[in-house]
């Protein structure tokens, strides 16, 4: 009797000494979990809310793998939309824990992949950044390697125990929050492509004031420049600083001068807007005006969508009438704006600026943006441009700008989208992971009341 005892103390410890490794584990890999998922889902939906963004930033890897060519603008933006798919869908199902295995796998795979292609960047600097987070969070290229090596590792802990992975949801219920996810992010992507970026991190921002995106603060640092001679004697060609340059012997051949330190760059440092007609930078002019300006931009007129002129016309005609200018800025050569003016009749003067920073102001081609003393008051893509009744007063008139709604900020949009997404997404996947847990916890009771009934 006592050495059945004995045994049965022994098996007890052992038990609970097992017991505790496994909770460790199950502890890491949660935790893994919870970091691959928060990131694949701020990762897949900062990509949805800009699909233009991320096709631009696809574009500069296909031109950096010499591959541009061979890759038509709709190809990657069926890649963009896929990508942020794909992304925000496998954080939902770590965190859901849908598919334990599929996903843990699926989430390896691709931060392998990843891992990969930002060693590569880092070495080699093809692109500036990674584009993994868009326009919200930028990172280096060293920065965008070491969080990915993170997150790998993390991915490998998940994938090696993937059914420790706690569930916040049945498996009779997975499929209705997996597809649900899947439908919301590519509306998301959908509505941001038709309309414009639900939420716009970049510098052109509504509410953005230009100017002071284009300072550079006191005492921010400068970039330092090295400059090195190349000078010849008796035949030998060598390089010298300015601290070492030789005597009068050495007979100068060239100098090249290189950046060895980069200084302090402002969010808005390429804003520049020059007439056609007569090439004056009217960029001063039109970011110090205190009064409205409305600018048309139109990256690539030869690409543009024409399906609203009248609407266009109609609104340069209002600032006509109203005395506000009114500016066409496109990267587009002379013969694609001379048959834009064949084609639409238009009156407004053209202004060039750079293709990248109309890219950037607004994901539209065209759009239209308004200006008032330096800050974006409002933006409009070609799909949403201001009706002629926005533009008149109560007795069908047109009326000033500044006693019109559309000529003030909606300081309220970014809370009222966040709104939106809450009660059409967030809110329902909450109720129904409350009543699915309220319900298996009503079953777990059901089976322990019939086992205590025996």
């Amino acid at each position: 009797m006592k050495q059945n005892s004995e045994e049965t103390a022994k098996s007890g410890q052992d038990a609970t000494t097992g017991q505790k490794p496994q909770r460790l584990k199950a502890i890491a890999v949660n935790i893994c979990r919870l970091l691959l998922a928060a990131t694949f889902l701020f990762s897949g939906f900062v990509k949805a809310v800009d699909p233009h963004g991320t096709q631009y930033k696809l574009a500069d890897y296909a031109e950096a793998w010499h591959v541009g060519s061979w890759v038509s603008d709709f190809l990657l933006l069926c890649t963009s939309v896929a990508l942020s798919a794909f992304e925000f869908c496998i954080g939902i199902c770590l965190i859901f824990a849908i598919h334990r295995r599929l996903a843990s796998r699926l989430a390896l795979l691709f931060m392998l992949f990843m891992t990969a292609l930002t060693l590569w960047i880092f070495i080699d600097n093809p692109v500036s950044d990674c584009g993994c987070f868009g326009d919200a969070v930028k990172l280096t290229n060293g920065e965008t390697f070491a969080k990915n090596i993170v997150l790998t590792a993390c991915a490998v802990v998940v994938a090696w125990r993937p059914l420790l992975m706690a569930r916040f949801i049945s498996k009779t219920n997975q499929w209705i929050v997996l597809n649900y996810s899947m439908l919301f992010i590519i509306a998301v992507a959908l509505w941001s492509l038709y309309a414009l970026p639900l939420f716009d991190f970049r510098p052109y921002h509504v509410g953005a004031d230009i100017r002071k995106g284009m300072e550079i603060p006191e005492g921010a640092p400068q970039p330092e420049f090295e400059t090195r001679f190349i000078l010849e004697k008796n035949g030998e060609q060598r390089e010298f600083t300015i601290d070492d340059y030789p005597d009068s012997t050495w007979t100068f051949i060239d100098s090249k001068t290189t950046e060895i330190k980069a200084g302090y760059v402002p969010p808005i440092h390429d804003f520049s807007i020059e007439r056609r007609d007569d090439g004056t930078d009217i960029t001063a002019q039109v970011v110090d005006d205190s009064g409205y300006t409305w600018l048309l931009i139109a990256t690539y007129l030869e690409k543009a969508d024409d399906s609203q002129l009248d609407q266009i016309n109609g609104i340069y005609e209002y600032s006509q009438e109203m005395g506000y200018p009114f500016y066409c800025l496109t990267a587009s050569g002379e013969a694609a704006t001379q048959r834009w003016t064949e084609m639409t009749g238009a009156e407004y003067p053209y202004c060039t600026t750079d293709a990248i920073t109309l890219k950037t102001i607004i994901r539209s081609n065209p759009g239209l943006v308004l200006l008032k003393d330096g800050k974006v008051i409002g933006k409009w893509s070609h799909n949403q441009l201001p009706e002629e009744k926005e533009l008149r007063d109560k007795d069908g008139e047109p009326a000033p700008l500044d006693q019109l709604a559309i000529g003030k900020i909606n300081a309220d949009s970014v809370a009222g989208r966040l709104t939106v997404i809450m009660l059409w997404y967030v809110l329902p996947l909450l109720l129904l992971t409350f009543a699915d847990r309220l319900w298996a916890l009503r079953k777990v009771l059901i089976r322990r009341k019939k086992s205590s009934d025996k």
